[in-house]
């Protein structure tokens, strides 16, 4: 009997170490399983050339280097959106007025039908407003941004991603494909709560769904890109106005990384305890990208498909504004109530209740979010469109008071706020289970008035504002 305790003691005490370095041993064993596989190759693999480089590794020992990775990856990210940024200006100006010109023409149209003017307001200065809107805010940045994040994928860079960022999200307790996942948000959060499926692990595939939407969207990219515009590149010269913006915007994108690994190792530690699954990410080959089969996939299979969803949902929204901005109760429309009932709160995340009430109202598509914003301010019962970034300056400082803490705190809570309705019901339809549901929507807004109350509390403290 001693000499089986003796043996028992010992077992699980070879279990304790083999569980404490446990994926020391999976990552040994798969190098070793590697090296044989290229020691065997150079066996019975031979080249014509005795002088050929092997320029994959040495582009890897760049790209995935402690030292130039992470650097390499944030001036790719500041490439891509300073692209976006500057290339979708002036698509999305020609789209807005070619749309708000059929908006006139609509207009035309009721008058000499003689249309009530409840439904030609609802109709057109409702539902095909912020259809237009949404089409010439989001069409232009998507059509920028989806075929040259595709482009990056199909050269085979993406994965490099996921290999300099695994070791974080392991130290979070989550997957290192969850980095795939966090990329496909940029374009949609829908989408990239779609990727999730990638991952094995319920668990983790949970906290990678969970945690999607603190990476910013094409929805959100507008209101942040304008407001970056407006409170960080406003103050230096048009020339490096844009560099400005996006250092900004980029920026903004690294904090939302960094929350997410928070929230994905605080949610490792409390609801979804677990050991980290491992998993062996084998880099493929760089690769020419087919530009053709690039252009049809990204603009087909992505943005048509998320701007389609986007139109459906903001179409109601927009009837549903113009109806709360044309309502009146007493002496206020039924939008400057609730925005009034709302101000005391908001005004301790350093807002105020109309910013707090687009964001509520803009829960079909953050797309409109800002629109309702200015729709509100103007009290034109209508989505109206600034001309130029002089006539924004003048409506949010000099007529509604912002100050750079109400810039930086609406910035933080449209990068930090419950997601859309079309990611809300694309999760429910993957984790099929609406208390999953809901807490991807309080999750990221908890989070978001907690940050803002936080910056506000400091900020009036040391009287900065």
């Amino acid at each position: 009997m001693n000499s089986e305790a003796a043996v028992g003691n010992l077992l699980e005490e070879a279990k304790g170490i083999i569980g404490d370095q446990q994926a020391g041993i999976r990552d040994g064993i798969v190098k070793s399983i590697y090296d044989t596989s290229e020691n065997i190759t150079k066996d019975v693999v031979s080249y014509t050339s005795v002088h050929r480089v092997d320029w994959d590794r040495k582009i890897d020992n760049i790209i995935t280097s402690p030292i130039w990775g992470f650097p390499i990856m944030f001036g790719l990210l500041a490439v891509v959106f300073w692209i976006t940024i500057a290339g979708a200006n002036y698509p999305s100006e020609f789209l807005a007025t070619q749309l708000f010109w059929v908006q006139g023409r609509l207009t035309e149209l009721f008058l000499a039908l003689s249309a009530p003017e409840w439904l030609h307001g609802f109709l057109v200065l409702g539902v095909y407003t912020a259809l237009a809107w949404v089409v010439s805010v989001m069409l232009p940045p998507m059509a920028i941004f989806f075929p040259l994040f595709t482009l990056l994928e199909d050269a085979g860079y993406l994965p490099r991603v996921a290999f300099n960022l695994d070791r974080f999200f392991k130290k979070a307790g989550a997957h290192g494909k969850q980095a795939l996942t966090m990329s496909m948000g940029f374009g949609c959060n829908a989408a990239g709560v779609i990727a999730c499926r990638i991952i094995e692990s319920p668990r983790e595939r949970l906290i990678a769904t969970l945690t999607n939407t603190f990476v910013p969207c094409n929805g959100r990219f507008p209101t942040i890109i304008a407001l970056a515009s407006l409170f960080i590149a406003g103050s230096v010269s048009v020339t490096l106005g844009s560099f400005i913006a996006t250092l900004g915007v980029a920026g903004l994108v690294v904090f939302g990384i960094a929350v997410t690994l928070f929230v994905s190792w605080l949610l490792s530690k409390t609801l979804l305890k677990g050991e980290p699954s491992s998993f062996t990410l084998e880099l493929p080959p760089y690769r020419k990208p087919q530009v053709g089969q690039v252009l049809v996939r990204s603009v087909i299979d992505r943005t048509i498909f998320v701007l389609s969803r986007a139109v459906v949902i903001a179409a109601p929204a927009g009837g549903l504004v113009w109806i709360m901005a044309n309502t009146t109760i007493g002496d206020s429309t039924i939008l400057a109530a609730a925005a009034n009932w709302l101000d005391p709160f908001a005004g301790l995340m350093g807002l105020d209740g109309f910013i707090l009430m687009a964001f509520i109202l803009g829960l079909p598509a953050n797309e409109i979010v800002f629109p309702i914003l200015i729709m509100s301010y103007v009290s034109g019962g209508t989505l109206v469109q600034m001309e130029s970034l002089a006539d924004l300056r003048h409506l949010l400082i000099d007529q509604h008071g912002w100050t750079w803490l109400t810039g930086l705190c609406t910035v933080i809570f449209a990068l930090c706020h419950w997601p859309c309705g079309t990611t809300l019901f694309t999760i429910q339809r993957e984790q099929k289970n609406w208390r999953w549901t809901l807490l991807a929507a309080i999750i990221p807004a908890s989070i978001g008035v907690i940050i803002c109350i936080t910056i506000t509390t400091l900020a009036r403290a040391l009287n900065l504002v």
